[in-house]
């Protein structure tokens, strides 16, 4: 099984690093923007889930496009955020959204990001990969 698709949106830049201390009690907690990043990535993801989980091993490829009206042509992004924790919030939310059963199945990932001209998103493609 294989599926490709693109989620047109402004890409957050708020990553599940930014956790914080609750002083009281010492636990940590998602401040209310990456709930809110969570939020918006669930309801995107929600017309691309899937029929059925994709089976392990499965290959992930997720390339971030930021718009900008600077560049002609899709153009490599160096600049943060960093995409290993871009990939980890969205990764959670495809868990949730039933794409597989667990993220520690996606055993092949590429990550990208540029600037492109073009409009602004994640082109997600999610593989089943034959051994």
């Amino acid at each position: 099984m294989k599926d490709t698709f693109f989620l047109m949106m402004r890409i957050p830049t708020v990553t599940a690093q930014e956790k914080q201390i609750n002083k009281k009690t010492g636990t940590l907690y998602n401040p209310s923007k990456v709930e809110d990043v969570k939020e918006k990535y669930l309801a995107y993801l929600d017309k691309f889930k899937p029929d059925r989980l994709f089976s392990p091993p499965i290959s992930l490829r997720i390339c971030f496009m930021f718009h900008s009206d600077k560049v002609d042509h899709p153009t490599l992004k160096i600049t943060r955020p960093d995409t290993d924790n871009m990939l980890k919030l969205l990764k959670d939310c495809m868990t949730k959204k039933s794409f597989w059963k667990d993220d520690s199945h996606v055993a092949m990932e590429m990550t990208s990001k540029y600037w492109v001209p073009g409009p602004e998103g994640i082109l997600i493609e999610v593989e089943e990969v034959e051994e």
